[in-house]
């Protein structure tokens, strides 16, 4: 089965839109799913921003909100912008990196999305992940206990390290097992469909 790499970070609006439809669209064209919790911050350290692009052009960040509204009453899900933004997401991060292990780490997104950009929560906070975690009958105590763990903190490290290597600069971000990369929600279907194997046919043949 093809596979494609789903790169997100819990801060990005666009992400939550990805998380919120790419397992449906994932399973029509038959590619599995990797997904791939990393941090933005240093990204964008490294390109000497100190916070989110949508933060350092307001005009930018005002049209994003917009945007994300429009898209999201089109997909009948709901949008709110949490305060403050870009949240932080460290804990939630170290929580997906064990879920993706363990094979929660889908649902266990999709509940911190939904708390923060519908329900306007705050994902930085220990309450919030409890919610989370709950929502999906995990073990909150010991999972909380665990990101705390040297082996959890260097797995997402490495993790965030990996997708500077790969030259990502955004999140939501795609990788295709041959190394395609497609950044943005609105890149997500053509992101499967080169993973499924069009897009590269199409490609080779040109």
């Amino acid at each position: 089965m093809p596979r494609l790499e789903f790169w997100y970070d819990f801060a990005s609006t666009y992400s939550y839109l990805s998380a919120m439809r790419i397992e449906a669209l994932a399973g029509d064209r038959g590619v599995s799913l990797e997904w791939k919790p990393f941090l933005l911050g240093p990204i964008f350290n490294a390109q000497g921003w100190a916070t989110s692009p949508f933060n350092i052009y307001p005009k930018r960040g005002r049209y994003m909100v917009r945007d994300i509204e429009r898209i999201s009453q089109d997909r009948g899900i709901s949008f709110k912008l949490a305060e403050p933004f870009p949240q932080n997401g460290l804990a939630a991060a170290r929580l997906a990196m064990i879920g993706a292990g363990e094979g929660w780490a889908p649902a266990f997104t999709r509940e911190v999305y939904l708390l923060q950009f519908r329900d306007g929560a705050d994902i930085s906070k220990t309450d919030t992940l409890v919610k989370a975690l709950g929502a999906v009958r995990l073990d909150a105590d010991r999972l909380l206990a665990r990101i705390q763990e040297p082996a959890v903190k260097d797995a997402l490290r490495a993790q965030t390290e990996r997708a500077a290597s790969l030259g990502l600069f955004g999140a939501p971000t795609f990788v295709t097992e041959d190394g395609e990369m497609f950044w943005g929600d609105d890149r997500l279907e053509q992101a499967l469909d080169w993973a499924a194997g069009g897009g590269a046919t199409a490609a080779s043949s040109a």
